[in-house]
């Protein structure tokens, strides 16, 4: 006997509109699953059917349901209206709360949400339907319905195939047998995309591992596994998408890591003997740095010991873990947008671990004993740092840290007014502290701290990364010496690992003249960062920069560049449950224009695919994404993306100031068609001038037919990361082979001295990959005839510099024997030699600037 049906009653009145022709690729694409969608002709929504509310949208635009058959449904007010942040919206229900058939969801300000909103078009999804199918609507396109009445059906499905595979209640369950390969284990961050890989397929996800296992939702369990380079564990998943999670997994715990900040290759203190007044530690950031030796350590916020109860202090919790998850996605959100992808993880995984049910359950059960949440969520981490610490894994020891962090910021929010103790660090000094959470080391950096000494820590450690990526010296395990170390003028010597407490007069202005040396380039190199690039043969090269946001935007124009030679449109999409509407794009673009002037400014188009992805345009699980739907190509699935693109970039003003960039075109076919369509929606939109269109050459094809692309470009522009990684067949993301995917080799170095020659005389060539800002790579293309260097925008004025002292014709005369040497590694070396020949030979920066 089968099942009785399950009937969705319509939430509202209004009228349908099919899913298909709902303005959100997202939504018409069936991304989030199939469903129906209707225009609101009221100002309230309410319960399609019985069930438990078990998603609230922080933004509150959204709830989802789910029926007791395990059905879940998501309701979403409007299109785009993620970005109101919740104004003119009131929530009527909460997470956990039982609802039955037309109870209020949540009321809305029309007039209000229509006016920030791109549409107020509500689509009714049913997100998870395991075991059930969706009928064929009964309503068509344009009827009008009355709130309560009938509008979709479920039924469920019945096979009379036998199944192999096991099932539970949640679908089929699928199990892999994994050794791992990460070779710092299994810790937050792959936990973390661990957790990731089940939310987005919606199974859940066992791991096990000898005699214990761990549910994939709880990252302290996952830790608390021990997991390390090539232990064995079965991962199990169980929902319809089981097997393509697994593979998913798969993928991560069986690809060693690579990672943005890589360890320095000397992490061991120098091997001879220590001078009189010196600490050995391990260098977790290189460098040379003179300055007093300053104590940090800032107390736990103070919060109440006891509490009011649980009525009381649970919500309290709540909503403090709320605020802090929403703290952590912005920071996470913001180094993305500044392409500090390996803080962009910390931070994703601390928000992860945040939402441990395992570390929720431990403080609510310290609440019921009468703590308040402050102490309660302290309490609860004290218990799990004391796991980690006894585990006798030097991995999870080194995670306390992360925990650690977790405590200041939650306790922050929970701290009795007044109570919360703020520690000073004077400018320039080098900071000596038993350990550091990352949080705490971001609020360093904005001190200028000289350099960093951590009696405890390790050369993988976040906070480690943190202050590689920020250029910060930093030794690390330094030991309970280090708290003895006293001095008002010590030397980090971060090339050696020794912190100098007593250096001697010689010594201090041994370094001292170094640094000064290096500051008074730096200031040089400012001082004329706004001039033209002209090289001793008079070739005018433009420097741009590479930006990710408006903010960086103004900085690039800041440090003296000549354009903006990349803007990544990603930064747009990122932290968000929808793509962004036309209005909000314009306005980024918009004001990325106005930061540069007149100057010209290159957007490259949505470079999603490969190891960029985003939760809501999930691609088909592929075997290489990087040879992938990515780049153009996703085009041709998502064309309503493209069009939403363009018509927002069609409406900045200067138009002739703009150019549209294209990445990973691989053939002139696919710039045509682009072109085309441009010429489409600007005519459709009564416009007279058009942007330049232009292309990224980053895969072969396109270096080896640049004469043809360069017919229709209007400009190249060469990714020189790509484009090695392609030519080489070495993942730039994979470790191992780092070193090795050099732009220097002769190989990838023919093909841009076929992409130059190949758009001789019909376009301009650029380039906009790490090579451009690589000091010895950057000559060498400017010697092949790239006319731009596109580079982050602290190193224009440094790479203005290195132009200013080239001489390009000389070095381009060495061309034919450099391109005929057998690797990367000999071409670094014959450039450094002849580099060094001609320091004698070139003028000053000052003796060169233009009166």
């Amino acid at each position: 006997m089968s099942a009785s049906p399950l009937i969705l009653h319509a939430p509202v009145d209004g009228v349908v509109v099919p899913l298909g022709e709902i303005p959100d690729p997202v939504f018409a694409d069936g991304v989030l699953g199939d469903g129906i969608a209707l225009d609101p002709l009221d100002e309230c929504l309410y319960a399609p059917c019985d069930g438990e509310v078990v998603q609230c949208a922080r933004t509150r635009h959204a709830v989802t349901l789910k029926t007791q058959a395990g059905v879940e449904l998501l309701l979403h007010l409007g299109l785009d209206t993620v970005e109101l942040g919740g104004e003119g919206i009131e929530l009527l229900v909460a997470v956990g709360d039982r609802v039955a058939t037309g109870a209020p969801l949540f009321r809305f300000d029309a007039d209000r949400v229509a006016r920030r909103a791109s549409s107020l078009i509500t689509p009714l999804i049913v997100t998870a339907a395991d075991g059930w199918r969706l009928a064929k609507p009964s309503h068509a396109g344009g009827a009008r319905v009355v709130r309560g009445e009938p509008l979709l059906e479920l039924a469920q499905e019945v096979s009379t195939v036998a199944v192999t595979v096991q099932r539970d209640a949640t679908g089929p369950t699928a199990t892999r047998r994994l050794t791992l390969a990460l070779r710092a284990g299994l810790h937050a961050r792959p936990a973390a995309r661990l957790r990731d890989i089940a939310r987005r397929h919606a199974v859940s996800m066992t791991v096990k591992h000898g005699g214990g296992a761990a549910e994939a939702d709880s990252i302290s369990a996952l830790l608390n596994l021990g997991l390390v380079e090539g232990d064995a564990l079965n991962v199990t998943a169980r929902g319809e998408r089981a097997e393509a999670a697994l593979e998913a997994v798969e993928t991560l715990l069986t690809t060693r890591e690579a990672d943005d900040h890589t360890v320095p290759s000397q992490t061991v203190a120098d091997d001879g003997p220590l001078g009189e007044g010196e600490l050995a530690g391990l260098v977790a950031g290189p460098g040379l740095a003179v300055g007093p030796l300053v104590a940090y350590c800032p107390p736990l916020p103070r919060v109440p010991r006891e509490g009011e109860g649980e009525a009381t202090e649970w919500p309290q919790l709540q909503q403090a873990l709320s605020r802090a998850g929403e703290a952590l996605a912005q920071a996470e959100a913001q180094a993305a947008r500044q392409g500090q992808h390996g803080e962009a993880e910390i931070f994703g995984a601390h928000r992860a671990w945040l939402e441990d049910p395992a570390l929720a359950d431990a403080a609510r059960a310290a609440i019921r004993a009468g703590r308040s949440a402050g102490q309660a969520w302290r309490e609860a981490l004290d218990d799990e740092a004391e796991r980690l610490a006894g585990s006798g894994n030097a991995l999870l020891s080194g995670r306390i840290a992360d925990l650690r962090d977790l405590q200041q910021r939650v306790m922050a929010l929970l701290a009795e007014p007044g109570q919360q103790d703020e520690a000073e660090v004077p400018e320039g000094a080098i900071v000596v502290a038993d350990e550091l959470t990352p949080s705490q080391l971001v609020a360093l950096a904005k001190c200028r701290p000289a350099g960093l000494c951590l009696a405890r820590s390790g050369t993988t450690a976040h906070v480690a990364i943190l202050a590689r990526a920020r250029g910060i010296p930093c030794l690390v395990s330094m030991g309970a010496a280090l708290d003895r170390a006293r001095s008002e003028r010590a030397v980090l010597d971060g090339e050696r690992g020794h912190l100098e407490v007593s250096p001697s007069a010689a010594r201090l202005a041994e370094v001292e003249a170094s640094l000064a040396a290096r500051r008074h380039q730096v200031e040089e190199e400012r001082r004329a960062a706004h001039l033209p690039a002209v090289t001793l043969d008079a070739r005018r090269v433009e420097v741009c920069a590479n930006v990710g946001s408006p903010a960086e935007a103004e900085m690039a124009a800041q440090a003296g560049a000549d354009g903006i030679g990349l803007l990544r449109s990603e930064f747009l999409f990122l932290e968000r449950s929808a793509a962004p509407g036309e209005d909000d794009q314009a306005h980024e673009y918009q004001a990325s224009m106005r930061a540069l002037g007149d100057k010209p400014v290159i957007v490259r188009t949505l470079d999603i695919g490969a190891d960029k992805q985003l939760p809501y345009l999930p691609l088909p699980a592929v075997a290489n994404p990087a040879l992938g739907v990515r780049g153009v190509r996703l085009w041709q699935r998502l064309p309503q993306l493209l069009e939403t693109q363009l018509r927002a970039l069609l409406r900045v003003e200067p138009l002739e100031s703009l150019r549209i960039m294209l990445p990973m075109v691989s053939e002139v076919s696919e710039l045509v068609a682009v072109r085309r369509h441009l010429d489409s929606v600007a005519q459709e939109l009564g416009l007279t001038v058009r942007p330049q269109l232009g292309v990224m050459v980053e895969v072969p094809s396109a270096a080896l037919c640049a004469a043809s692309l360069a017919e229709e470009a209007d400009f190249l522009s060469i990714g020189t990361n790509d484009l090695t990684q392609y030519t080489l067949a070495m993942d730039r993301e994979d470790p191992d082979l780092a070193a090795r995917a050099d732009v220097l080799h002769p190989a990838v170095l023919k093909l841009v001295q076929a992409t130059v020659e190949g758009a001789a005389g019909r376009c301009p060539v650029g380039v906009c990959g790490a090579a451009a800002g690589d000091p010895l790579a950057s000559l060498v293309l400017v010697a092949l005839g790239v006319d731009e260097l596109s580079v982050e925008p602290a190193r224009v004025p440094t790479v203005k510099a290195a132009v200013r002292r080239l001489d390009a014709g000389r070095l381009a005369a060495e061309l034919p024997a450099l391109l005929g040497l057998a690797d990367a590694a000999a071409v670094r070396a014959r450039l450094t030699s002849w580099q060094t020949a001609q320091q004698d030979t070139t003028t000053t920066i000052t003796e060169r600037l233009p009166s």
